[in-house]
């Protein structure tokens, strides 16, 4: 009943906020303005002419000290051609949000849709999910935009790989997985920027941080001082995957470099990286930019040139488009005069930049008359995208134990349920880091109070948990109960932006409370976690007491109410982890600025994620239950011996094919895939959505440094009970059974290849044919 009331007052809501939007005046053009008799006929303003020539001619008619005011993302006005000013930063990591000042809230958009963490929704392995919320994330923003509420050029997604289960901005990234987290890039950058109107954007995404980009603050080290010592084969095998996938095919209109060093160059100075990798391999369409102030920090922190001159004229020489900060501005035409840069490397940064903001339809007047135009505040917080918001919730959490199985819970009971915690009662933790203003919360209190009467005590007074003077609240409540929920985990004091956690564990008393609880509770005890990061909850895990727990990350507006679904069985849980869950003692040997991937036996360093860890672990990537079973056959006629392709542009009379293993670049790589049909059968009682992984193991000769299995694919589908669904899988053989040498040249490994659905293994033999002798 409770359910339906809060409905029919969104719906309500939304329609008084569509009559009010009538009211909102239209934004006023960026350039270009058809009432300005002055501009209106300039070539740049012309629709009907290409992006090249429009954006070459309005950089023809700037003078050098406007063209430097340009390079920075308050970019200054040129009122003599009818050109504002625009800030290029705005956020929208997992919904709109006024983190940079492009954004504003309030007036007729007082806040937007709050989706959960990305870590969150990436455990749902759902790629469609992840472009639908892009494109509702999209609408909001242009909404937003049309209101003179923000930009449309947005940083988002951060892409960089959870290297450390420590680093605080992990709970920003889709995992520890780099198939998983360029999937997502590519996904989410789709939904941004809109895929059906040629070269047109929605939106401009960016996917940051570029590139080995992963402490904070850890142990006196500094992401301002940080020099990442990174080897080709991590930078191939690993960190490089996301942002390759994010612009080859996501076609992302920005990519933005990080503060740290890469052996020693600063990455927004490097034109190995920015020229050489984004621009010249990957063929970026869009611009460069720099974290904020990043130019100032090699200058001032880093001290990696003698003047800030020399700094400037290094970042633009590199390929930096766009400097976020003030740094360009005021040091590049000093740069000029003394020699240092030319003004035809600015002017080839500004064909960058301009050229994203033609494709916005920055340059083509009124924004009310074009594509995007008639979208308002009732496109913002709508019912829809709120309640998109809670699925994606929903799909995000991971069912890491359910012993008994204790999990459903049934509503009908003779006495309420005790619901504990520092969590247990929140709103804006739930959101994470780099979010908005939320359309509205449901907190897990409430959302188990719209399934059963419920008892309420904190434990702690926050998830520091500093003593146990609320402890014997929380004991008896447990006691009076027909079953205890606690809600607990970390929030943006324990791990955030600048914040890396020095360990693994809950904080303060909190694992005390839980086991004191669970020892006390006279029904069943499910302990409920949200984080960014992995916590080693070994105790609770081996605790008879507990009977379940779930993960839920940072779940967003409505992660009260996805919660509670999945608590009382409306939801049957279907997530996933993107990241293994270490024990503490992981860490004895684990320094954070060592950037090593692979183990290393002599010094007892154990390697990262599971690609290349083999110790112990409290869960691992990719674990999460279900109320149901899946089992997976393979169909009979899946191949067991696939053919590559051999030949071409590398010929040569004197060596012949490996019998180890073949460069990517010597194979015909093109339509070279593996198929394998997969029925997937729910054996129990339930509905449920089912997450398919599918890894790869090379063979011997892929050599001791390949991965000891690879994430090659995923599928999300939807079994009913008792039914059958048959999954086609395919898997890009150049792209996924490929490894990566310790030259940081990626070989596909000849002989078998080991495929792992669920239990299920599948041999595969790769065999060379040869079109033609080549080098190898």
């Amino acid at each position: 009943m409770k359910r339906n009331t809060s409905f029919s007052f969104i719906l309500l809501f939304s329609f008084l906020l569509a009559i009010t939007s009538t009211n909102v005046e239209a934004r006023e053009p960026f350039a270009c303005d058809s009432r300005d008799l002055n501009t209106k006929n300039f070539p740049f303003c012309r629709t009907d002419l290409r992006f090249t020539d429009r954006v070459n001619d309005l950089i023809g008619r700037l003078t050098l000290q406007e063209k430097v005011r340009l390079l920075v993302s308050g970019a200054a006005a040129v009122p003599r051609l009818g050109i504002k000013g625009y800030e290029w930063w705005s956020e929208a990591l997992h919904g709109v949000s006024n983190v940079g000042p492009g954004t504003t809230f309030g007036g007729e958009f007082p806040g937007a849709t709050s989706f959960p963490q990305v870590i969150t929704t990436a455990a749902s392995f759902n790629a469609t999910l992840w472009e639908e919320i892009g494109k509702v994330v999209s609408d909001e923003a242009r909404a937003m935009y049309n209101g003179g509420q923000a930009g449309l050029t947005f940083w988002s997604p951060n892409v960089n790989i959870l290297r450390d289960p420590r680093w605080g901005r992990g709970q920003e990234t889709p995992g520890e997985d780099p198939i998983l987290a360029g999937k997502y890039a590519a996904s989410y950058v789709r939904g941004l920027q809109g895929t059906h109107d040629g070269d047109r954007l929605k939106v401009a995404a960016s996917c940051k941080h570029y590139t080995a980009y992963d402490l904070d603050n850890w142990a006196g080290v500094d992401r301002f001082h940080f020099n990442a010592k990174v080897s080709k084969q991590d930078i191939e095998d690993t960190f490089d995957i996301p942002f390759r996938s994010c612009v080859m095919e996501g076609k992302v209109a920005s990519v933005m470099c990080s503060y740290n060093q890469v052996n020693g160059i600063p990455t927004c100075a490097d034109p190995k990286l920015l020229k050489g990798t984004i621009r010249d391999a990957w063929r970026l369409n869009g611009y460069i930019v720099s974290d904020c102030d990043s130019v100032g920090v090699f200058y001032d922190s880093q001290h990696y040139t003698s003047t800030p001159e020399e700094a400037a004229a290094d970042a633009i020489r590199a390929g930096l488009d766009l400097d976020c900060g003030p740094f360009l501005g005021v040091h590049t035409e000093n740069a000029v005069q003394r020699g240092l840069v030319k003004e035809a490397e600015i002017n080839s940064a500004l064909v960058n930049t301009i050229t994203v903001q033609m494709r916005l339809g920055m340059f083509d007047g009124e924004p009310s008359k074009q594509r995007y135009g008639n979208l308002g505040p009732k496109d913002v917080c709508s019912p829809a995208h709120q309640e998109l918001a809670v699925e994606a919730a929903r799909q995000g959490v991971v069912l890491l134990k359910n012993h008994g199985p204790v999990l459903p819970l049934s509503p009908r009971r003779h006495r309420p349920v005790a619901v504990i915690g520092p969590n247990s009662d929140v709103t804006v933790t739930m959101i994470g880091n780099y979010a908005g203003v939320a359309c509205g919360y449901t907190t897990p209190l409430q959302g188990i109070g719209r399934y059963t009467r419920t008892i309420h005590q904190p434990g702690c007074e926050n998830v520091a948990c500093r003593n146990d003077a609320l402890f014997g609240g929380a004991i008896n409540a447990a006691r009076q109960s027909d079953a205890t929920i606690l809600v607990m985990g970390l929030d943006q004091s324990i791990e955030a932006e600048f914040r890396d956690r020095a360990g693994l564990q809950l904080p303060g008393h909190q694992q005390e409370l839980i086991s004191k609880v669970a020892a006390a509770s006279k029904g069943p005890t499910i302990l409920v976690l949200m984080s960014g990061g992995p916590v080693d909850i070994s105790f609770a895990k081996n605790d008879p007491k507990i009977g379940a727990i779930l993960w839920v990350g940072y779940p967003g507006q409505g992660g009260g109410a996805a919660i509670a679904d999945v608590l009382f069985g409306t939801h049957n849980p279907g997530g996933k982890l993107p990241m293994t869950w270490y024990p503490q003692e992981y860490l004895n040997n684990l320094p954070m600025t060592a950037m090593n991937m692979r183990s290393d036996p002599s010094t007892k360093y154990p390697g990262r994620t599971y690609r290349f860890y083999k110790g112990p672990v409290v869960y691992p990537f990719g674990h999460g239950m279900s109320y149901t079973n899946f089992i997976h056959t393979i169909a009979a006629d899946a191949p067991t011996i696939v053919s590559v392709p051999v030949g071409g542009r590398h010929r040569s009379n004197t060596t012949t094919v490996s019998s180890k293993s073949i460069r990517v670049t010597h194979a015909r790589c093109n339509k070279l895939s593996l198929s394998i049909s997969v029925d997937v059968k729910n054996t129990g009682s339930k509905d449920g959505s089912h997450t398919l992984l599918v890894f790869s193991t090379p063979p011997v000769s892929g050599g001791n440094w390949a991965p000891h299995k690879q994430l090659v694919a995923f599928e999300k589908v939807g079994v009913a009970a008792g039914g059958v669904r048959r999954v086609g899988v395919k898997i890009h053989v150049c792209k996924y059974l490929s490894v990566v040498d310790t030259a940081g040249v990626r070989r596909i490994p000849m002989g078998e290849h080991s495929i792992h659905i669920g239990d299920v293994r599948h041999s595969v033999s790769l065999q060379p044919h040869t079109l033609g002798v080549i080098k190898i």
